[in-house]
């Protein structure tokens, strides 16, 4: 069954499994708290991913977010759903946590844009494709991902935050508002204008959305590689075999139109990345005496 990237397009439906789990984590229940992360950290985890751009920096906030679902369990009083508690936690975690390796060099939309058109274009030619464990297509994807990617790091973090939110994963803006503790209008206002400044400048210099631009995938991949941003031989976002954000998330056409749905058909061409195991490293960490007196699970 397809997963739904969209984890508040039905809180009914696991909302009261949630809270089953959480009287029972909160019962002493190792498995209980297990669960809630399995149930959990994938959505999170995209969420970082997107944000932080790196997966190491994505995972390292990932697994400070479920931390912090583990010792703030207690103070959870069930006023809200599970969810909104939590990816409030998480939201909040991803504002203000320190920068990632790819925010520590700001960039503003004007240096990215001269920064591919400094990148030379050269046809993909890898002399030994046997020494390359996939294919050319897979390596232009990595290309397309990571680019459009670092596009989003443009964006202040609110702005690309909400821009995530609303266009790329189809949270309402009722539930926008919720989590960020905005008003409706403002949460729709501020998403406007990040689209705005993403459609600018993705009009004006990716050929995927206007054939007219010069700037082409393939022809950047082979200098993305000789800088440094492809190994293609340790892939960070493309795989053989993926789930994409379009397929697993809640539509929202009647939100997003014309140049808006196309460009954020972009992003919803990315993957759905499957996360870290989690549970592992925090079930080590849960097992600890000083851990479980903490979380009251003795």
């Amino acid at each position: 069954m397809a997963r739904n990237l969209n984890p508040f397009a039905d809180i009914a439906a696991g909302e009261e499994r949630d809270q089953e789990l959480v009287r029972l984590a909160k019962g002493g229940s190792q498995a209980a708290l297990e669960e809630l992360v399995l149930r959990h950290q994938a959505w999170i985890y995209n969420l970082a991913l997107r944000m932080a751009h790196h997966p190491e920096d994505a995972r390292d906030a990932t697994q400070e977010v479920l931390i912090k679902l583990l010792t703030r369990l207690s103070t959870f009083e069930g006023r809200s759903s599970l969810r909104t508690w939590l990816y409030r936690i998480a939201i909040n975690h991803l504002l203000n946590v320190k920068r990632s390796r790819a925010e520590s060099r700001e960039i503003t939309f004007a240096q990215y844009g001269q920064n591919l058109d400094d990148m030379p274009d050269a046809e993909l030619d890898l002399p030994d494709l046997q020494a390359v464990p996939v294919d050319e297509q897979l390596i232009i994807a990595e290309a397309r991902i990571g680019c459009t990617s670092g596009m989003l790091l443009c964006l202040d973090r609110g702005q690309r935050l909400i821009f995530i939110l609303g266009s790329i994963f189809g949270v309402s803006d009722a539930v926008g508002a919720e989590l960020l503790e905005l008003s409706r209008d403002n949460f729709r206002q501020k998403l406007a204008r990040a689209r705005r400044d993403l459609r600018n400048f993705m009009e004006d210099k990716c050929g995927l959305i206007n054939t007219a631009n010069p700037c082409r995938c393939a022809k950047k991949t082979r200098g993305f590689i000789a800088a440094g941003h492809i190994d293609p031989g340790n892939l960070r976002f493309a795989r053989e075999c993926v789930t994409y954000v379009r397929d697993v998330s809640k539509r929202v056409g009647a939100e997003i139109t014309g140049l808006d749905e196309a460009y954020a058909e972009v992003y919803r061409d990315h993957p759905f990345q499957d996360s870290p195991d989690f549970v592992t490293a925090l079930g080590e960490l849960v097992s600890r005496p000083e851990f479980r007196s903490t979380l009251e699970l003795d």
